[in-house]
């Protein structure tokens, strides 16, 4: 941690809220514009796949330029980079909403995606700089929370956005948003959160991602991550095909996804009045506790043979608890191991959350859903993997402890 920060700064909550905001704007862009998704096909005459291409688009950029953002932020420090992000995913919204084209509207995603992940990967980097113990994992449970309240509130302000004035105002609203962004970041962020990447041998940026790959416990941690981010995308992809076979209709179909996003913010802000009275190990395991009882009373509630869309989304609510209980210690364990690295540790975990998230979301096309039985087992074994991760790794700590 570098001394030039004073404890007054990394304490201030404009100082949380500046990085929370820098770290969610990324995942208001990738879902701002889903609502307008559906009309694009008719605006530029395209097909539905080559639209969804722009989604597409948007998270490969965001997820591989999480890998030149975190590494380059070790050696060249963070703020300048961030400021550099936030720039260009500003350029990118301007150039999305006057795009004349599908194609040119593909690359602005393109542009704002990669511009958004020095957001989520610095600002990540940046908890660990200026936080320590149960206060860095307090302020990652924020991280959580707002993680959680985005997408549907971001979904749900584009709809409105869309249909009152136009597909472009969305795109003109996150370059607004980035543009305050760009100030909070140059006027409200500190200097002196540059590591000794270079110093402590990390010559290279491969050198500093191979160095985290050698590191057992890190793999470990970043399992536990992959595991519940692709729990729930394997919800993501599977509920709208169950929940249809139950007789629900699209316009009613988000209330019942928003049944995880909600419990994840409630076990988030569980996470934070906990980490001053235990130890992230305890608060892991009981997140291990709650997610695989909320999958298991799933499991039994189709075996049994409920077929009603409460037996899938109230249990759950547990799932989604259990994750906002995982989450922060988690994170902060991936970013806090090697503090000189955290960059580049952001960076890698952030990108494997979103490969095996991906995977988990395709998995579910390969196996039929006339029920909720087979959704529950592909989400369960994505749990049990976790779980073997997390036991694995305080097999490990205990060994060194």
């Amino acid at each position: 941690m570098n001394p030039e920060v004073s404890p007054a700064a990394r304490h201030s909550r404009w100082l949380t809220a500046n990085l929370i905001s820098q770290l969610a704007f990324g995942l208001l862009a990738m879902t701002v514009c889903l609502p307008s998704m559906q009309d694009w096909p008719d605006v530029f005459g395209a097909s539905q796949a080559a639209v969804q291409l722009t989604l597409s688009a948007f998270i490969a950029a965001y997820g591989g330029m999480q890998l030149v953002w975190g590494p380059w932020s070790d050696r060249i420090g963070r703020k300048p980079l961030l400021l550099a992000g936030v720039a260009l995913s500003l350029a990118g919204s301007l150039a999305a909403a006057f795009a004349p084209s599908l194609a040119l509207l593909t690359l602005a995603r393109v542009v704002q995606g990669a511009g958004c992940a020095a957001g989520m990967v610095i600002a990540r980097a940046m908890v660990q700089d200026l936080f320590t113990g149960s206060e860095r994992t307090r302020v990652m449970a924020y991280v959580g929370m707002t993680m959680g309240v985005v997408p549907p509130v971001a979904t749900l302000v584009g709809g409105q956005v869309h249909v009152r004035l136009g597909w472009q105002a969305n795109f003109v609203l996150m370059a607004v948003l980035a543009a305050l962004l760009l100030v909070a970041a140059w006027r409200g962020l500190p200097t002196g959160c540059a590591t000794q990447a270079r110093s402590n041998g990390e010559s290279t940026l491969l050198a500093g991602c191979a160095r985290l790959l050698r590191e057992p416990a890190y793999l470990l941690y970043v399992a536990v991550l992959a595991s519940t981010t692709a729990t729930f995308y394997t919800f993501l992809g599977g509920a709208p095909i169950v929940l249809k076979g139950y007789g629900i209709t699209p316009e009613r179909i988000g209330w019942y996804i928003m049944c995880i996003p909600l419990a994840y913010i409630a076990g988030n802000l569980w996470t934070s009045r906990m980490v001053r009275r235990s130890t992230d190990r305890r608060i892991m395991a009981l997140g291990q506790v709650w997610t695989l009882s909320g999958l298991a009373l799933v499991l039994a509630l189709g075996l049994w043979g409920a077929r009603n869309p409460l037996a899938l989304a109230l249990p759950l609510l547990l799932l989604g608890i259990g994750h906002g209980l995982l989450a922060p210690p988690t994170l902060s364990g991936t970013v806090g191991l090697i503090p000189a690295l955290a960059g580049a540790a952001a960076a890698i975990g952030g990108l494997v959350q979103q490969l095996s998230g991906a995977f988990g979301a395709f998995v579910v096309g390969l196996v039929p859903h006339e029920g909720q039985v087979n959704l529950a087992v592909l989400m369960l074994a994505w749990a049990v993997c976790g779980l073997s991760a997390q036991l694995a790794l305080h097999a490990r700590r205990r060994r060194t402890a």
